[in-house]
């Protein structure tokens, strides 16, 4: 039996404190805390924050009716957000933003007081996953059961000390080695038994779900690595009634191929390659450096468009395409990341014809305000009830989640109707369905 979603005044209302607890205290995770913090003292605003900023229509066009969706939804308040965390360094938020270089001295300085508050708890972390990372701030236990049971321990900790009244745990932590399913993700029953052998297919993420999960907790994963995405984590979060959601903040250069290559498609001009390459300097660009934590990051990179340009049904025009992803670990770029795509298309009677894009971008400046949007609307789904694969948050990731025999929609413009139409679901206003034949047509 498929389960029913809450609407209009049925959700739960955002009442109390939202707790945000963030493995891995990095750039992308300090730049969502200094820019809630500054946005709380009017200092700046909340560009890029489909929450904070965004508008939909609701009805027809000639009824102008434009809305902003924070003001229809019962989203959390900024003011009723708490972070905290876990970090294999012992460094507060304050230094490790000062440390990642991504925001302006002036900017850290003026929310010192609120950054330096933040101080990580241990971590669980294996080298194992990540090579080029090492930290002492790591926890110690007898069974990777028990290094679960110590993150549960955390989180009632931080309810307590801080009184808050619900949680959302999001990944923001270093990509982790590639790790395909083996037995022991295939059940909730193998998966806890691995959990209290240290099977060592289970990784550091999946540890931080089972323990989200276990407390009914909904986990984001903003990187490119399995976690709750296997049948076990699912299995759990399907017993337990929990939202989930990725993987993969959708950034920088897939941002901008989620929004060319639905342009290329609908005209269907054909692609020969499509070359992808980017230089970046921080903490990430050096993890991803190590093979094993760059398959992860190639898996999502490459998916994505396939599921765009749809080669099984357009095969002359794209089945043949070779497509290319590299990711070069430049350190004086720091944050900055730049990359290029080279695009070779072909057209009317086969003629090829070229695209060149080269977007200079700041990672964590565009991973934050994913970041935020995700975190308020999991909290969101639930309160409605919608628990499981949050497959209508896929605007926001690379390689979303999407149920058993379902294919990943990742055209941008697509992932947004879509979220859109949930939003007016939920509110109790009809989808728009974008024919305009009812302006012209008697189509009842």
């Amino acid at each position: 039996m498929k389960k029913k979603i809450k609407r209009g005044d049925a959700i739960f209302p955002a009442k109390g404190k939202l707790g945000v607890l963030v493995p891995g205290i990095g750039a992308v995770s300090t730049t969502l805390f200094a820019g809630v913090f500054a946005m709380r003292k009017g200092l700046h605003k909340p560009i890029g924050s489909v929450t904070q900023t965004g508008k939909i229509r609701l009805g027809l066009r000639t009824n102008n009716r434009i809305e902003a969706i924070k003001d229809l939804l019962p989203l959390a308040n900024l003011e009723d957000i708490v972070f905290g965390g876990w970090d294999i360094f012992e460094d507060s938020a304050y230094d490790s933003a000062t440390h990642a270089k991504v925001l302006d001295t002036a900017d850290i300085e003026a929310v010192a007081d609120e950054m330096k508050q933040i101080k990580p708890m241990k971590a669980v972390f294996d080298r194992q996953y990540v090579k080029r990372l090492d930290g002492p701030h790591v926890k110690k236990a007898s069974s990777k059961m028990v290094l679960a049971e110590l993150l549960m321990k955390d989180v009632e900790n931080f309810k307590q000390e801080h009184n808050i009244d619900r949680v959302v745990i999001c990944w923001a932590g270093s990509t982790e080695a590639y790790q395909a399913d083996t037995d022991v993700h295939q059940t909730l029953e193998a998966f806890e038994q691995g959990l209290k052998s240290s099977n060592k297919d289970i990784t550091p993420s999946q540890i931080y779900a089972y323990a989200a999960l276990s407390m009914k907790i909904p986990y984001i994963n903003g990187a490119p690595h399995i976690t709750t995405d296997c049948p076990a984590l699912l299995e759990l979060a399907e017993k337990n009634q929990v939202a989930v959601c990725g993987k993969d903040f959708k950034t920088g250069q897939t941002l901008l191929k989620t929004i060319i290559a639905p342009g290329i498609q609908s005209r269907l001009l054909g692609v020969n390659g499509w070359f992808s390459t980017n230089i970046l300097g921080n903490r990430d660009g050096e993890v991803l450096d190590d093979a094993d934590s760059f398959k992860s990051k190639e898996v999502t990179k490459l998916g994505v468009l396939d599921s765009i340009l749809k080669p099984d049904v357009y095969p002359d025009l794209y089945k043949d395409l070779y497509h290319k992803v590299r990711i070069n670990y430049y350190p004086p770029r720091g944050d900055n990341k730049e990359s290029w795509d080279n695009i070779d298309i072909f057209g009317w009677m086969g003629y090829p014809m070229q695209i060149k894009v080269n977007f200079l971008c700041r990672d964590s400046i565009l991973a934050a305000p994913v970041m935020l949007d995700l975190i308020l609307f999991a909290d969101l789904s639930q309160r409605a009830g919608m628990t499981g694969i949050l497959e209508w948050l896929s605007f926001f990731f690379k390689s979303p989640m999407v149920g058993e025999g379902l294919y990943p929609e990742n055209d941008l413009f697509a992932q947004r109707d879509k979220m859109e139409n949930v939003i007016r679901y939920l509110i109790n206003e009809e989808p728009i369905h974008h024919t305009g034949l009812d302006y012209y047509y008697d189509v009842t």
